[in-house]
């Protein structure tokens, strides 16, 4: 009996030994491989160059790098940076990021490129037709009396400069005509005169008979015709002032008039105004002479071009608007008042950097765009932005055409760029108070560990008190 458990032991001793040695030669083997690979160079498929290992970084925080293998701060294993990779990529910034190709494709990262070029905006807003009111007469008799004759009688009318518009009988203005023959014929028989006094004296009142006429709106032809007749007119005619269409008419035979009867008012359409509303977030790209188009569903295909001549000063505080009147020509009289039109605003910005508006972070306080590397880097880039056209955004400073850039995903590169830097705080606090050999201390208490490890776990695995009712 004591044979055969001497003997069983014996075997089972054996059979462990083997497969001791077999874990050895395994994991051991595999474990140098790994170490050799890490150390030196590593043989790539049959026939490939081998791959020279530059340094080793922390894939937490490229910033920090080793000249061997081992355990970043963090707790984490180091990885090598081959020469071909370092090579092809570009230098990253200390910041940068390094995310995978697999985690990239999870993302939805998508790119643009930093861009320089000639930039513009149309604001397109709806305005009104209206008169021009520099260009309205209000026509007025400067004397009393009663309309005679009445030569342009409806509203509507188109009349041109100088047309007759009424005649208006006045007896002071008959008695002023005779005063001035009188004034003439005393001029005529007086001027001439050897006394100075006298002679002057005709003629003073004769001009001031003229002037008194002209006072009333008689022309110098009139006052010719006038002399050259010798009898005093009956009516004064009245004349318009402008070209334009009679917008009002209060003007009838036989009706008294006075100074203060409005007897017509005529406006000139050659020229019209439209006003428009702007937001108030556009006034900044508005200003006096711009350039403006307008467009009307009434004639389809036809284009009016005209140009900002007024900002008016007051903002609308329930639609936070504010009113712009332009100017167009209208020659052919096509463009009527109260009319409703398209208008556009072409505001040119010039030769500009941009972006997509979707490239820029903006937190508040910092706008920031990830700038693309190679080697699957990405760097935050702060970035000072101008104004925003359509759906691009001026960028002032920070970044340069050409630049490849992150125009979709931005946001979770952004997480892991976050990421990457609180980790890299926790290590510094971690490491904060050491004497400058936190590493060393890390891996000479190490051991410890393990062997306190193992002694804890070793009650647990099955050979000491199990096996002794065995032996016995």
């Amino acid at each position: 009996m004591k044979r055969r458990i001497l003997f069983a032991s014996l075997l089972l001793a054996a059979g462990g030994l083997v497969v001791a040695a077999y874990h050895w030669r395994v994991f051991g083997w595999f474990d140098g491989k790994l170490a050799g690979a890490a150390s030196s160079n590593i043989p790539g498929d049959s026939g490939a160059s081998p791959r020279k290992v530059l340094y080793w970084v922390d894939p937490m925080n490229p910033a920090h790098r080793s000249d061997k293998p081992g355990k970043a701060p963090d707790g984490m294993d180091l990885v090598p940076v081959y020469a071909d990779e370092a090579a092809s990529a570009e230098s990253p910034a200390p910041d940068a990021v390094k995310i995978s190709s697999q985690k990239l494709q999870l993302i939805g990262v998508q790119y643009g490129e930093v861009r320089k070029g000639p930039l513009s905006k149309t604001i397109r807003t709806v305005g009104r037709v209206m008169y021009d009111e520099t260009r309205i007469a209000r026509i007025h008799t400067k004397i009393e009396g009663w309309i005679d004759e009445v030569s342009v009688d409806f509203v509507g009318k188109l009349v041109v400069k100088n047309q007759p518009l009424i005649t208006i009988y006045s007896p002071e203005l008959v008695s002023t005509q005779q005063e001035l023959l009188i004034a003439k014929k005393a001029k005529d028989y007086l001027g001439n005169s050897p006394t100075p006094e006298i002679a002057s004296g005709s003629l003073s009142l004769y001009e001031i008979a003229k002037d008194r006429l002209r006072l009333w709106d008689v022309s110098d032809e009139q006052i010719k015709e006038l002399e050259e007749r010798g009898k005093p007119m009956k009516t004064l005619t009245l004349y318009s002032p402008i070209a334009g269409f009679v917008l009002t008419r209060n003007a009838f035979p036989k009706q008294r008039v006075t100074p203060d009867t409005e007897l017509y008012t005529v406006a000139d359409l050659s020229t019209i105004w439209v006003v428009a509303d702007i937001y108030e977030y556009e006034l900044p790209m508005v200003q006096l002479g711009q350039t403006a188009t307008m467009t009307l569903s009434y004639f389809p295909g036809k284009t009016y071009v005209g140009k900002i001549a007024y900002i008016y000063p007051q903002l609308d505080n329930t639609t936070r608007t504010l009113k712009v009147r332009l100017e167009f020509q209208n020659p052919d009289f096509a463009l009527k008042p109260d009319m409703f039109a398209n208008v556009e605003l072409r505001i040119s910005y010039g030769r500009q950097v941009f972006v997509p508006e979707e490239a820029v972070l903006d937190s508040g306080s910092e706008q920031i765009v990830f700038v693309a590397h190679e080697g699957g880097y990405f760097e935050p880039r702060k970035v000072q932005l101008g104004g925003k056209v359509d759906d691009r955004q001026i960028i002032l400073s920070g970044l340069k055409p050409g630049e490849r850039i992150v125009t979709s995903g931005n946001f979770l590169i952004d997480s892991e760029s976050r990421l990457k830097s609180a980790m890299g705080g926790m290590a510094g606090m971690g490491h904060g108070g050491g004497s400058g050999t936190p590493a060393k201390k890390q891996e000479q208490s190490a051991p410890p560990r393990q062997e306190d490890h193992t002694n804890h776990q070793q009650p647990k695995k099955p050979g000491g008190p199990q096996e002794q009712p065995q032996k016995q």
